[in-house]
């Protein structure tokens, strides 16, 4: 099913000759912004070199820091009275990034968060929990506002109160919910710790934060139903920029809306499909705060174009940040891919906090793992054959040596938003 069939699966000219009509309005909307002016007269840019879509290449890239540097409003295009929402990034660093949103913004991201609802399976009627922030994080009031664009029956739920989340999906027969898949991890969790079932969920429609192919295996066991991934940014509009479809192989971006390239995080040149690097998105219907090859920080790759939904080309799952990368003794690690290793064991459970220590002039990485209940015996010998296991499984995958801890079942953090597991005490928090 789609919800706008003409633009999910529209390609070739069609497609180019909008994105090239999109992309002159969007450099238009941008050159408002005493920003992009200075930025092209720097690079020696106007808007009317491009007349191609290949031409976005020409133009300078954007960057967060740019976007915290212009805080509160510097990167409006519209007067402040035009914009009717503000959203903003968490601001873990520095001052926060602010998003503008006018009454046609909001209708361009309820449509996109629509179409996404729509193309898992969901229909008017459906009963929707909806299990993230409601605060000036982009997540809750962004799949609100879709759901109940596409007809679906919204339980604002935000975070937090597990058990009461579980009583509502039996109580309301939630069909589908929206959270971190690390909550819905929680959530499985709780719900085996209280002997509670969910019947009536049957989708997961889980985002926010990188998670790997066999955390979605241990969801779908769990909760018995099935995950969807879903990317977005606070930067453009936030979550609805892409999404998985039933053959959940890659995800669908709405190439309609986003121009997306793919880079060398290092040296900036553009790759091609199939090579993995940072991810660059130009907007092409924003009103409020346009932005021009925007660099998301990550990682991902364009898929060769085709998919038997029907839909146009995908990019794959988010590997992780550029940002978030770990590099340890020369080689790249992504908290992503040592979550892969550990759920793809059976002695140890879903949960790990990762520690990065400088220790004689070398980076050493240190993994605490739970333990299953039903593994944890406190016998010496069983850990130690455990931990070896999993040491060798590590090394085997990430081609580096790595301290394992074993921890009892229960000890680690649990997050109801955006999991934490690296800890850097080189210099920060992840």
């Amino acid at each position: 099913m789609f919800w706008d069939e003409k633009m999910e699966t529209l390609r070739g000219k069609d497609l180019e000759a909008l994105q090239l009509k999109r992309l002159k309005w969007t450099l238009a909307q941008a050159m408002k912004v005493p920003f992009y002016r200075g930025l092209f007269r720097e690079a020696g840019i106007r808007p009317a070199d491009v007349k191609a879509v290949d031409d976005v290449e020409k133009l300078p890239f954007t960057r967060k820091k740019d976007l915290r540097e212009g805080y509160p409003f510097g990167f409006l295009a519209v007067p402040r009275q035009k914009v009717v929402r503000i959203h903003t990034t968490s601001g873990t660093t520095g001052k926060p990034t602010v998003v503008g949103y006018t009454k046609r913004d909001l209708a361009h991201w309820a449509d996109l968060i629509a179409r996404n609802l729509t193309m898992v399976g969901l229909r008017e009627g459906d009963v929707f929990q909806n299990a993230v922030n409601y605060g000036l994080f982009t997540g809750g009031l962004g799949f609100h506002y879709g759901g109940e664009l596409m007809g679906l029956t919204v339980i604002p739920a935000g975070t937090g109160n597990t058990k009461r989340q579980i009583e509502m999906i039996n109580d309301f027969g939630v069909d589908a919910i929206h959270c971190t898949p690390s909550y819905a991890m929680h959530i499985a969790e709780v719900a085996e710790e209280i002997g509670a079932t969910m019947p009536t969920l049957t989708t997961g429609l889980f985002g926010a934060e990188p998670w790997s192919e066999s955390m979605r295996t241990e969801l779908e066991r769990k909760l018995d139903l099935s995950a969807f991934d879903s990317y977005g940014l606070s930067e453009m509009y936030g979550p609805g920029v892409a999404f998985e479809c039933p053959e959940k192989d890659g995800l669908h971006i709405w190439h309609d809306c986003y121009l997306v390239e793919i880079i060398d995080p290092e040296t900036g040149e553009t790759l091609g499909a199939g090579e993995r690097g940072e991810m660059v998105i130009t907007p092409l219907v924003k009103e409020a705060m346009p932005l021009v090859r925007y660099r998301t920080g990550d990682m991902t790759m364009l898929r060769e174009d085709g998919c038997a939904c029907g839909r146009g080309q995908k990019i794959s799952r988010i590997l992780g940040r550029a940002d978030d990368m770990l590099v340890i003794r020369g080689i790249n690690v992504f908290p992503s891919q040592i979550e892969h290793v550990l759920l793809g064991l059976p002695e140890v459970g879903d949960h790990f906090m990762v520690y990065v220590d400088r220790v004689n002039y070398l980076d050493e990485l240190t993994i605490e793992v739970e333990m299953k209940r039903e593994t944890f015996s406190g016998e010496l010998s069983d850990l130690a054959r455990i931990q070896k296991r999993v040491t060798a499984a590590l090394r085997d995958v990430l081609g580096i040596r790595t301290a394992v801890k074993l921890v009892e079942p229960g000890l680690l953090p649990r997050f109801e938003g955006k999991a934490k597991r690296v800890v850097d005490r080189r210099g920060g928090l992840f």
